[in-house]
C-alpha cells in the first residue's frame, strides 16, 4: 500500500482557495436558510394552532407533506421544475440563481421541522396563560405574539438547535439544485485527486468546525434561557 498517496495533503494546498470558498458558500446557504425557515416555521406554527379550521388544515397539510418528502426531491423540483420548466429565475447569473433556488427548497423543507419544534414548545406553555390572555381581551394574534410564542421559543431552543445542526449537515445534498458548496467541492477533489483519506478527513473536520460551535451555543442558551415552571 502506498502510504504517501493515502496521506497526501497536497490537494488542500493546491485547492485551498476553492475549499475556503466552498465552505463560505455552505455558511451563506445555512445562514440564509436558517433565517427564512425560522420565519416560515413561525408562520406555520401560528396556522397549526389557529382557531380557524382552514388555517389549521393548510398548516397541517404543509408540514406533513414536506416532512415526508425527501429533501433531494424538493431541490430537484426547484431546479428542474421552477427553473427549467416554469422558467422562474431569480437572476440571469447562474450561481446567484442556483443559490436562491437551493435556499427556497431548503427553507421550505426545514420550516416544517421548525414548525414542529415550536409546536412542541407551545404545548409546554400552561393552558391557563392563554386563557388569562383571552380574559384580559387579547385577540389570538396578540396572545400568540405576546404570551405564548416568547415562552415557546425559550422552551424550544434545544430542538431548534438540533434542527439547525441537521440543516447544516443536510446542505451536502444541495448540489442537485446546481449550487456548489463544501460537499460538492469534496466530490470534485475526489474526481481530480482520487478518494483519499486526507480529503475526506479535511472536509469532515470543516463540517465539525461549523456544527460543534452551534451545538455548544445551543446547549448554553437552552440552560440559560430555560423556562422555570
Amino acid at each position: 500500500m502506498n502510504w504517501d498517496v493515502l496521506f497526501d495533503f497536497s490537494p488542500f494546498a493546491k485547492e485551498s482557495d476553492k475549499v475556503l470558498e466552498a465552505f463560505w458558500a455552505t455558511i451563506r446557504l445555512s445562514a440564509t436558510t436558517g433565517v427564512l425557515s425560522l420565519i416560515l416555521g413561525t408562520l406555520l406554527v401560528a396556522m397549526r394552532v389557529s382557531p380557524t379550521p382552514v388555517l389549521r388544515a393548510i398548516g397541517t397539510f404543509y408540514v406533513n407533506t414536506f416532512r415526508n418528502t425527501p429533501l433531494t426531491l424538493i431541490l430537484v423540483f426547484c431546479s428542474l421544475g421552477l427553473s427549467d420548466t416554469l422558467k422562474i429565475n431569480i437572476s440571469d447569473e447562474t450561481s446567484v440563481n442556483s443559490f436562491w433556488l437551493a435556499v427556497f427548497g431548503f427553507s421550505a423543507y426545514t420550516a416544517a421541522f421548525v414548525c414542529e419544534s415550536l409546536r412542541a414548545g407551545i404545548n409546554t406553555v400552561p393552558l391557563g396563560q392563554a386563557e388569562a390572555a383571552r380574559a384580559i381581551g387579547l385577540p389570538f394574534t396578540q396572545s400568540l405574539r405576546l404570551v405564548i410564542l416568547p415562552q415557546a421559543f425559550r422552551a424550544s431552543i434545544a430542538p431548534l438547535g438540533s434542527v439547525l445542526i441537521a440543516m447544516i449537515k443536510n446542505s451536502t445534498v444541495v448540489l442537485v439544485a446546481g449550487y456548489i458548496e463544501a460537499a460538492a467541492q469534496m466530490r470534485q477533489m475526489f474526481e481530480d485527486y482520487g478518494a483519499t483519506l486526507p480529503i475526506f478527513l479535511g472536509f469532515a473536520a470543516g463540517f465539525m468546525v461549523l456544527t460543534l460551535p452551534a451545538g455548544l451555543l445551543v446547549s448554553h442558551l437552552s440552560k440559560r434561557l430555560a423556562v422555570i415552571r
